[in-house]
């Protein structure tokens, strides 16, 4: 039996993306990347700033494909995988997180580096990124690293290749 919950949409997140959008967030990426929470929630925005970095939960509202259990992501020379077991956008509830750099706060706008969202994505929440508690050093590649061949194309699409959902 599905149950649903209903989520509440709590601000805009603007780029420069209409059509592409990276894979991943891009910190030097060129463009207007903001947040602008709603009026409602700015007091929620004190002491943000002492903050370097931001975990970014967003409604992915731009899909074009459907959802799928299983998923090849495109740089995986065809390998299926879990879509648990992916970044693949296209899940059972489209909800996206990214890490953000703060680049500066004014009242309810948080100016931000690059993220991979399209412009006027609904903003969900947003959490403090903190260093040792986010941060894991034995974190692993997982099922990549058994890839032949296609580290480099991982690596670019972590620097962000643009695509569409």
């Amino acid at each position: 039996m599905d149950k649903y919950f209903i989520l509440k949409q709590i601000g805009l997140i603007k780029t420069p993306y209409i059509n592409n959008a990276p894979y991943q967030p891009a910190e030097n990426d060129k463009g207007d990347f903001r947040i602008i929470v709603d009026d409602q929630y700015k007091e929620g925005l004190l002491f943000l700033e002492t903050f370097s970095y931001i975990y970014v939960i967003y409604y992915i509202h731009c899909l074009n494909k459907k959802f799928s259990v299983k998923v090849v992501p495109p740089w995986s020379n065809g390998e299926t995988v879990g879509v648990f077991a992916s970044r693949s956008p296209l899940r059972p509830n489209p909800i996206g997180i990214s890490i953000v750099k703060i680049k500066n706060i004014s009242n309810n706008e948080i100016i931000i580096s690059g993220i991979d969202v399209f412009n006027d994505t609904p903003l969900l929440d947003i959490k403090p990124y903190i260093k040792d508690l986010d941060s894991k050093a034995d974190a692993n590649y997982g099922w990549i690293n058994g890839l032949k061949g296609n580290k480099e194309h991982l690596m670019l699409h972590i620097k962000g290749i643009p695509h569409d959902y």
